[in-house]
């Protein structure tokens, strides 16, 4: 079964994804077991710093395409409701009182790039491959996509990622300002401790007013989310998501028709 690892090194925790096998694709099962970790953390006000990361070579592969799939069968309310709680659980990462440091190392694609974009601060693998590929598989986007990725890298450069699905790499994320630095894959984990480590030293009740002040805004963010429920479950009932769907287990261009 998908697991969240629980490390701790002061008052520093990194949570870790852990489906390995499947560079931790976004499952209901792996996001329950983030939801239980956050969940655990949210009162322990001994904790001052949170990193997030993935086992692996991977950060998350994104949403889980066998997922995707099975929704395909349900009704419009069923798949709407289903994706709003799906959100809720790995953005429960939101609901931690301390700054949370993600640290990517290899592929953040879809969904997974969204989780980690909610974090207070990221950290990036030079080389990691990162895409925003909601549109290649015929899907809106989800996660809070529409909100977080505007807000990093503002409105023009989130319409082409958005728009286009393309791929890019970890150095151009950071040279956007999606990511605060890009590093050397061998350092990222490090770096990252150590700027959670920085944030752990400092006066944690101003800390914890600061993130707050600096954090997302949650009503827009739930905005963005209902919204984005609402469009992923009309994207269920089309032909397109089940053409790209099977294009993307072939390996193969996508030829949507619009319906």
């Amino acid at each position: 079964m998908p697991e969240v690892h629980v490390e701790r090194e002061g008052a520093v925790v990194t949570l870790i994804l852990d489906d390995a096998r499947r560079k931790n694709a976004m499952s209901p099962e792996l996001g329950d077991a983030l939801a239980a970790r956050v969940h655990a953390l949210k009162d322990d006000r001994s904790v001052r710093a949170v990193v997030l990361t993935g086992a692996g070579d991977a950060f998350s592969a994104g949403g889980d395409l066998a997922m995707l799939e099975r929704l395909r069968s349900v009704s419009f309310a069923e798949a709407r409701a289903f994706m709003s709680g799906f959100y809720q659980r790995y953005l429960s990462i939101t609901e931690l009182g301390v700054p949370v440091v993600a640290a990517v190392r290899g592929a953040a694609i879809g969904a997974g790039l969204c989780v980690a974009l909610a974090c207070d601060l990221l950290v990036l693998d030079e080389n990691s491959r990162l895409a925003l590929n909601f549109v290649q598989l015929g899907l809106h986007p989800g996660m809070g996509a529409t909100y977080l990725v505007p807000r990093r890298v503002g409105a023009q450069r989130a319409a082409e990622l958005l728009l286009t699905g393309r791929r890019f790499t970890g150095r151009e994320a950071a040279a956007w300002g999606m990511a605060l630095e890009a590093l050397p894959a061998d350092g990222v984990l490090a770096r990252a401790g150590e700027l959670a480590a920085q944030i752990a030293a400092q006066a944690p009740l101003a800390v914890r007013a600061l993130k707050a002040d600096l954090g997302l805004d949650r009503s827009a963010l739930a905005s963005a989310l209902d919204r984005e429920a609402h469009e992923q479950a009309v994207s269920y009932a089309s032909t397109d998501l089940g053409e790209g769907l099977r294009a993307a287990s072939e390996r193969r261009a996508p030829a949507f028709t619009g319906h």
